[in-house]
Parts: C-alpha cells; structure tokens; sequence
C-alpha cells in the first residue's frame, strides 16, 4: 500500500499543502487502480514523471510571481506617466490661459498703438503749424532785429555826434586834458598791423604830455562792456600809441556801480544827460 502521508510531505516541500494534498490523493487512487496493473519500475517511473510536474510547477509559480512583480512595476509605471500626463495637460492648460491673455494684452496694445498713431498725427499737424508760426515769428523777429539795430546805430551814431561836440570841454574840465584836434570815428594799426576802428578818436595834451583819446559809445553800457573795450581796443593800441586815455559814453548803465566799475579800471565814463553844448 502506498503511503499518501510520506508523498505528501514530500510534495508540501515543493507545492502549496492544499496541491500537495491534492496531488498526494490523487497518487494514492492511481497507486491502487495500477496496482494490479503497473510493475514497481513503471510506477518508480511515474514517480519520477510527478516530481518534474511538481518542478515544473514550482518554476511555473516562481515565474507567475516574477510576472506579477513586473506587472505591479509596470502598473506604478503606467500610473507615474499618468500622473505625468496630468501634469503636462495641467502645464498645458496654464500655457493656453496665457497665451489666451497675451493674446487679450496684444489686443489691447493694439488698440493703444492705434490710438498712439492718431495723437502722434495730431501731434505732427500741430506741430507743422506750430512750426509755420514760429518760422512766421522768426521773419517778424529777423524784421524787428534789422530794425532794432537800424534804430541802435542811429542812437549810437547821435550819442557819438553829441561826444564829439560835448566831450571837449568835459574832459579839460573834469581831467584836464586839452585836445589838440576834432574827435572823429577813425582807424588805428595795432601791433600786429591789424586795423581797427575807433568809435571816439582825437589827440590831445595831458600834464604837458601827448596822449590818445580812445573811446566808444554804447546805448546800454555793461561791465562786460567795459573789459571788453579795455581788452579789444585799449590794451592792443596801447603799445603802438603811447600813453592812451580811455572814455566812454552811454545813454544808460546797466546797473548803478557800472560807471564806478569802469573808473577803478582807469576809464571815464559821461552819461549823455552829462552833455551840454559846448561853452564859447
């Protein structure tokens, strides 16, 4: 009689107990109904042929199990690149809103370039007629200039007729210098053997010694005016005339301590209410 209980405890080290058990019940039917039929070896053989089952079956499990194992990584996988997609889609979604506002803010800039253009053609009409009308101020100014300067030389060329006449006896009275010859507007060469034009002219005697009266009149008379006349006329003519005496002659001052300014630098300055006519 064949002991199930030894086969079954072979087979529980290979199988699960309830196959081992299974498969240990089964032997024991087959074992009986080929008892009368099979001889020891062919059942030693069939022994042999049901432990490859049970290897085989072993190896089967073990590879169901290494494929569950996959299965379950590529489910953790598959749910990893679902995730991802989520994320993508959600990336995606978040890409579209702001395309959808840029596409809302280029809208509105749009309209705002457009109304740029507008203001900026208004702008360009305002200011070609700007433009007309400043060139048109600028012609009045050019014509107000010209007469401006006419009526500037006319009052320079009076005030310098009057100190032709006038400055003579103020001179010899207030300085004691007495000339010699007419003032005039004349020529003179510097040191250089440049000529320059001298507003107030003449020759006269100081303290016994001769001297140049160089002078020149000015409507409004400034202390630019005054360095500018001792820098450009005095200093250069100095050299080739000797001892020279400065004067000048104005209508008005620019401010009260002109005259006081051009007296520290050796110049005489008359005001043309100073001008009397000349005593016979």
């Amino acid at each position: 009689m064949i002991n199930t209980l030894r086969i079954y405890e072979e087979l529980s080290q290979a199988l699960e107990p309830k196959a081992a058990q299974k498969l240990a019940s089964v032997l024991g039917v087959i074992y009986e109904d080929l008892q009368q039929t099979v001889t020891k070896a062919e059942f030693n053989d069939l022994r042999q042929v049901v432990r490859e089952l049970a290897e085989a079956q072993k190896r089967t499990e073990i590879r169901v199990e290494e494929l569950a194992e996959a299965q379950k990584r590529t489910e953790a996988r598959v749910e990893e690149l679902a995730e991802a997609q989520k994320r993508t889609e959600a990336r995606v979604e978040e890409l579209a809103e702001a395309q959808k506002r840029t596409e809302v803010r280029l809208e509105e800039l749009t309209v705002r370039v457009d109304q740029l253009a507008v203001a900026q053609k208004h702008t360009e009409d305002a200011l070609a007629r700007l433009t007309l009308r400043v060139d048109h101020l600028a012609e009045r100014l050019d014509d107000t200039n010209r007469q401006l300067g006419g009526l500037a030389a006319t009052v320079g060329y009076t005030l310098e007729n009057e100190a032709y006449r006038s400055l003579p006896p103020l001179l010899e009275r207030d300085h004691g210098l007495v000339l010699t010859e007419p003032l005039r507007r004349g020529w003179l060469t510097d040191a250089e053997g440049q000529d320059l034009e001298v507003n107030i002219l003449g020759r006269g005697t100081l303290a016994g010694e001769s001297v140049w009266v160089i002078g020149e009149s000015k409507v409004q008379l400034s202390q630019n005016d005054v360095d500018r006349f001792l820098r450009r006329r005095v200093e250069v003519l100095q050299p080739v005339c000797g001892r020279v005496f400065p004067v000048l002659v104005a209508h008005m001052v620019t401010g009260r301590h002109v005259p006081d300014y051009a007296r520290e630098r050796g110049v005489a300055v008359y005001l043309s209410y100073q001008f009397n006519p000349p005593a016979i």
